[in-house]
């Protein structure tokens, strides 16, 4: 698979953490970024996240991450939230876990699609090629559509009016074509850089600045096809990241070989049996041998008597052998000084790169940061618990801790907790962490909500549509009715969704297209008024038609340049560049 024009079929599973089944998609959260290759040699299992580090260096630590962020044991809530005493307790008791704190309280953790986010494979591996040289390697997923998130208010309301709304998304998005893509990048490096990288690069609570080591594109992923049954396939592929092939090989990332361990254990408890490799989804598709046979679910046993080796059996008779020459083998490597379950020294700077992540963030997005932590911290119960968590943030920033204090409204400012090892404050900010600073500079894939009324301006509706879809952009209609409205020259244009069932907060953009005699009844609608004021307020491109302002003057919103009037069909491709975009942040200025 590794070979240039190499089509390699794949299954990718997206996820959620802190939630159980069915519980709200657009939850603040990390994402699972799982890929399955089935590759000519065997699988190979990808098994990152849309965040390139994680919160702990020792996976013994785990279980105890897993218990802290999920639902708290007494009485079984919140339901896919971390917003509450159990998961801050521990994370501030953990400073390495501040790093990743503050990818989670960013706009990272509320992807506005699983099209528009990255992917990490989070551990450094290692490149092995036929000489048996080997080369250290990150992997990334680099969103073709460019990277785009919600704003937390937009993602409260989106968890009312869809809870399944990335899934949906997904879906719609592969089946009418719009067939999502990735490119599959690679940092490499060698041990002379590691040696002389600030950070140890087996730290699975650091990355590596694309600025230092670029990423260099070697591949591209393509969702072409959705599953044919939820269950057989989403639900029982199994993911282990111990899954590699020929090339390809683990470092002593402390992390990643516990999870070496524990995603096996995972899929024996979960699909409850060793033969989990048998289902169709998580079989190989290359021709495979072995001597594994019975036990529960077993349906493909080796035939023949020899089932063991070595044996003396004549031909074929002997069933399969290792191939010395195209088999998989581990880089020999050699290991000095003693064996301890301690964290080494070199693990020991935790706020270094918290602080190059928050310096590398624009203006807009560092607020919503600052915000995200009060809103979290705002819900835990002790505060002592809130306190402990600010202390660890002056070793951050103190001017961010200071704005997270006095947005929890502490009566006095906490003593910086001690750190394990003195932070560096010279670490030059990385533009590439930044979402707002790397815009996609095109409206492609994304969705506008057009609102259209009886009466309205056929010319104008269809000119906007035509110009949406000229973008590569999709555009859904909705109306007072289902049933739809007929238009200024008698059409009637189906509608997709009824006003209240179709909220500005599923759309990237929206447009109001009304005539004088629609809009009386949308200035008197509780969810028309929302739809425009929500449009507003999350920053949103609004195209309107002269009568649409009677709306906006009901609501309460008064027009600012991020609202373009479509008088005349031409006025459509205006408003398609200003989607651009994709936001109007300076609505949300301070």
């Amino acid at each position: 698979f590794q070979e240039k024009g190499k089509i390699t079929p794949v299954f990718v599973r997206f996820s959620t953490v802190a939630g159980e089944r069915g519980s709200k998609d657009t939850a603040r959260d990390v994402r699972g970024f799982a890929v399955k290759f089935y590759t000519d040699e065997g699988n190979w299992d990808l098994v990152g996240n849309n965040i390139p580090i994680f919160f702990i260096q020792d996976a013994m630590k785990f279980p105890d991450l897993v218990h802290a962020v999920k639902a708290e044991p007494h009485h079984g809530m919140p339901q896919a939230a971390s917003a509450h005493d159990t998961f801050w307790d521990f994370v501030s008791l953990m400073p390495e876990s501040t790093h990743m704190l503050m990818w989670v309280m960013s706009d990272r953790a509320i992807p506005r699609s699983f099209r528009f986010m990255e992917g990490f494979g989070v551990h450094t591996f290692r490149f092995v090629n036929e000489a048996g040289t080997s080369t250290f390697v990150k992997f990334h997923w680099k969103p073709k559509l460019g990277m785009q998130s919600v704003m937390w208010n937009e993602a409260v309301k989106i968890n009312g009016a869809d809870p399944d709304f990335h899934r949906r998304d997904l879906w719609d998005a592969i089946t009418t074509g719009n067939f999502p893509e990735w490119e599959l990048g690679v940092q490499l490096f060698d041990d002379e850089f590691a040696d002389q990288f600030d950070f140890d690069i087996l730290d699975p609570t650091k990355i590596i600045p694309e600025e230092l080591v670029p990423v260099r594109i070697v591949g591209r992923l393509v969702l072409d096809r959705v599953v044919d049954n939820f269950f057989a396939e989403t639900e029982q592929v199994a993911f282990c990241t111990q899954n590699i092939v020929r090339g390809i090989d683990f470092t002593n990332d402390p992390l990643l070989q516990g999870r070496n361990f524990s995603y096996l254990d995972t899929q024996l408890k979960r699909l409850g049996s060793p033969n989990f490799t048998q289902l169709p989804i998580n079989a190989p598709k290359c021709p495979f041998a072995h001597f594994q046979q019975d036990g529960h679910m077993a349906v493909e046993n080796p035939a023949g008597r020899a089932n063991y080796e070595p044996n003396s059996w004549p031909g074929d008779e002997r069933g399969p052998r290792e191939d010395p020459e195209r088999g998989f083998e581990s880089l020999a490597t050699t290991e000095v000084g003693e064996k301890r379950r301690v964290r080494p020294g070199s693990f020991a700077d935790h706020y270094s790169q918290a602080r190059q992540f928050l310096d590398s963030q624009m203006p807009i997005e560092r607020r919503h940061i600052a915000k995200s932590f009060v809103f979290e911290l705002s819900k835990v119960e002790r505060p002592d618990i809130r306190e402990r968590m600010v202390a660890n943030l002056r070793n951050v920033d103190e001017d961010f801790a200071t704005e997270v204090a006095d947005g929890l409204g502490l009566p006095k400012m906490p003593a910086k907790s001690k750190p394990a090892k003195a932070p560096i404050t010279g670490l030059p900010p990385s533009p590439a962490l930044s979402i707002v600073a790397n815009g996609p500079e095109s409206f492609a894939g994304r969705k506008v909500g057009m609102l259209v009324t009886d009466g309205a301006d056929a010319a104008l509706v269809s000119a906007l549509q035509e110009a949406i879809v000229a973008e590569g952009a999709v555009v859904e209609v909705i109306a007072p009715k289902i049933g739809g409205a007929t238009l200024s020259d008698g059409a009637l244009l189906e509608a997709q969704q009824k006003i209240d069932g179709g909220p500005s907060v599923l759309y990237d953009a929206v447009a109001v297209l009304a005539s004088d005699d629609g809009v009386k009844d949308l200035t008197v609608d509780p969810a028309a008024k929302d739809f425009v004021s929500d449009a507003f307020a999350h920053a949103k491109f609004v195209a309107h038609s002269a009568s649409a302002e009677a709306l906006f003057t009901a609501a309460g919103v008064v027009p600012d340049d991020g609202f373009i009037a479509i008088a005349a069909p031409d006025d459509a491709d205006r408003f398609v560049d200003a989607c651009r975009q994709v936001r109007h942040w300076v609505r949300e200025a301070p």
